[in-house]
């Protein structure tokens, strides 16, 4: 494939207003934060990435604050005048900076994008082309919703009708301390045909196994990430007293970390974020274990804008990704997004396309960038 030289990297800050406020075990959030990488090459072609950060450590360890700082002075002076044969390349070029797993991705992200374009190709496609044989893009991701904490079972029940009214026909529920058991028998007892799975954010311990094993009783696909966020060797330990599934997101941070996990017995299913695991090379490693090893696997998002959601669903089209993932359609958090053409969910079958042009497949219109940088600085100053 033709190399790419990259020419210039800017770094744009932005604030996307919900559409509702979402609410977790880590408090609400009223904006999208995120740093959008634009990526220039020697050829004229234009790259786009997200590095998706909070504003404060929730999640994970990253921040606005840290991200750019990371960025600006580290990550991009290692690329300038880099020539690219191949974006896998960029995991190399970024060995001297430790961590930052979330900065690197956005990074590496707008480099995979430009050199898709530059060889006019789908990302989709130019994941395929960097995989074995046999693990061409379905051309579409099968997708489910996630729902954040709410005030009442009841108003949980007519967000999940809601969603599923829509087409979404995988409920995902977030849950902590004092909102998990009676959640779930609210919501099974309304609604018992639902695929449904609950998300713990990492907030129980393994002295809550018991408490955590009363969830079996509602038939639920999974319950993800119920301990520490860095945890592996408790959550095998876990697997003794539960019958739920149990998901890893948070403590699955590379290769290594996943074939730990399936050492150890601690994973049965896993949620793949490429912000998290620091982009999509690692992602695809990670992804060619779950299809060597038959584990299920699904993409989870990060309430990406049109950019990282584009990166995603192109990710999610992969045949090895087994189960709906966290890509709702674009009017679920943003109207407008910073992106167009919007991704609209196809309630026949609960899927979004992958976009046909080539890189990511979506255009940033630069005065909602504009708009949304300005409204970053003055939420901020």
């Amino acid at each position: 494939m033709h190399p790419i030289t990259i020419q210039n990297i800017i770094l744009h800050p932005i604030a996307l207003p919900f559409v509702e406020v979402l609410y977790t075990s880590f408090g609400g959030e009223e904006f999208k934060s995120a740093i959008l990488v634009e990526l220039h090459t020697s050829d004229g072609a234009i790259g786009w990435s997200e590095i998706v950060a909070d504003v404060r450590p929730g999640y994970g360890s990253e921040t606005m604050t840290t991200a750019y700082h990371i960025g600006q002075e580290f990550l991009l002076p290692l690329l300038m005048n880099q020539t690219i044969t191949h974006p896998s390349d960029v995991l190399r070029l970024f060995k001297p900076v430790r961590g930052h797993h979330h900065t690197k991705a956005g990074v590496e992200g707008a480099v995979w994008d430009a050199f898709a374009k530059s060889n006019e190709m789908r990302l989709a496609d130019l994941f395929s082309a960097s995989l074995p044989e046999g693990h061409t893009s379905r051309g579409v991701a099968v997708v489910g919703v996630s729902i954040g904490i709410k005030p009442t079972i009841q108003d949980t029940l007519a967000v999940i009708q809601k969603r599923y009214d829509e087409g979404y026909r995988r409920i995902k529920l977030k849950i902590k301390r004092g909102w998990d058991v009676e959640l779930a028998r609210g919501v099974r007892d309304a609604m018992p045909h639902i695929t449904l799975m609950l998300d713990a954010n990492s907030d129980y311990t393994l002295a809550d196994a018991d408490h955590l094993a009363q969830l079996d009783a509602f038939n639920l696909l999974m319950i993800e990430q119920p301990l520490a966020d860095d945890d592996i060797l408790e959550h095998s330990q876990l697997q003794a007293h539960i019958k739920t599934p149990i998901c890893l997101d948070e403590s699955m941070k590379s290769a290594h970390d996943l074939r730990v996990a399936l050492k150890l017995g601690a994973i049965d299913i896993l949620n793949l974020k490429p912000a998290r695991v620091g982009g999509f090379t690692q992602s695809l490693m990670m992804y060619q274990i779950c299809a060597e090893n038959n584990l299920p696997l699904w993409i989870g998002g990060m309430l990406e804008t049109g950019i990282g959601r584009a990166q995603n669903v192109a990710l999610a089209s992969l045949p090895a990704v087994t189960l709906p993932c966290d890509i709702s359609a674009t009017n679920r958090y943003f109207d407008p997004d910073i992106t167009e053409p919007p991704f609209v969910l196809n309630a026949e079958n609960s899927t979004l396309a992958v976009p046909n042009g080539v890189g990511i497949g979506v255009d940033v219109i630069p005065e909602r960038l504009a708009e949304a940088k300005q409204r970053w600085f003055d939420v901020h100053k």
